[in-house]
């Protein structure tokens, strides 16, 4: 696999391949099997989140055993039939594919991690988007997921993807980065523009906690799950408009990495901090394990 944005980048502008193509090459390559099965496995990924959205905002939607979260789907659904969204409807569209994904995860629903559970409606939500505004066919949805997983394994690799070490910025802030730079390929940008959108992506959420209220994957992570996809398509339509990220790609993951090491542990999932820690949030807690919990 690639061990750099800039190569990976670098790769697709010499070769004129795009960076999908690179992508699948380097899978079949490392895991030794076939490209039918490297591409299936990839559309069996496409299938679970496209069920998930479905599952989550029909009919009444789903809830957690908790009742924490749940239903907020569907009233993203009917506000968006009965008003005039203030961000466009396209917009809310995919907010509310992100929050229906977001809420089967906390409803012990299946849903595809990418990169994390608690960050698994990010993706879906910029699919749903893509899908409206561009008419994008099934190959092209697939390809879309291969380049925001090569890119999010170069993430992953070098300053990691999990709430527990590196807080939400490195579980929304990389679905977010990830779903930026494949937006922009399926759009018809270049390989630098995805890392321009990526780069543009990650600063906007750099720092972002994880403080889950009562350690649980559901407040504040559902709707962070919006904002990353909210950001990811803000990032992607920026970068193909030719603006830039001062700092390059690979040096937004070093900083993603050191900012994440720099938090403290009551803001890195431990459901200490940040929300968590507020009073309400120690009263929901409360009720959920017991006051001496």
């Amino acid at each position: 696999m690639f061990d750099s944005i800039k190569e990976l980048v670098e790769t697709a502008t010499k070769s004129g391949k795009p960076l999908s193509e690179l992508i699948i090459d380097a899978e079949v390559k490392s895991s030794g099997v076939s490209r039918e099965e490297v591409w299936e496995k990839m559309k069996r990924n496409l299938n679970t989140m496209r069920q998930a959205v479905t599952k989550g905002e029909t009919g009444e939607g789903v809830h957690s055993p908790t009742g924490l979260t749940g239903g907020e789907a569907i009233k993203i659904r009917e506000y968006r039939k009965k008003h005039q969204t203030l961000s466009g409807d396209a917009m809310m569209g995919a907010v509310q594919a992100a929050v229906a994904t977001n809420e089967v995860n906390a409803a012990l629903g299946v849903i595809c991690a990418t990169p994390t559970a608690g960050s698994s409606g990010t993706l879906p939500g910029v699919i749903e988007s893509l899908q409206n505004r561009l008419d994008l066919d099934e190959e092209a949805l697939i390809r879309f997921l291969f380049t925001a997983g090569g890119f999010g394994l170069i993430i992953a690799n070098h300053a990691g993807i999990a709430g527990a070490t590196g807080g939400c910025q490195a579980e929304v802030g990389s679905a977010s980065g990830m779903g930026a730079a494949a937006a922009v390929e399926a759009a018809g940008g270049t390989p630098q523009q995805s890392a321009e959108a990526l780069s543009i992506a990650i600063s906007n959420l750099l720092g972002l906690v994880c403080d889950p209220i009562a350690g649980l994957v559901e407040v504040p992570c559902v709707k962070r799950n919006a904002i990353g996809t909210a950001n990811a398509l803000v990032s992607a339509d920026m970068a193909l408009a030719g603006c830039v990220s001062k700092i390059p790609a690979d040096e937004c993951i070093m900083a993603l990495d050191k900012v994440g090491k720099q938090l403290p542990s009551s803001l890195r999932e431990t459901g200490i901090g940040g929300l968590a820690g507020t009073p309400t949030g120690q009263a929901i807690k409360a009720k959920i394990f017991g006051e001496d919990a």
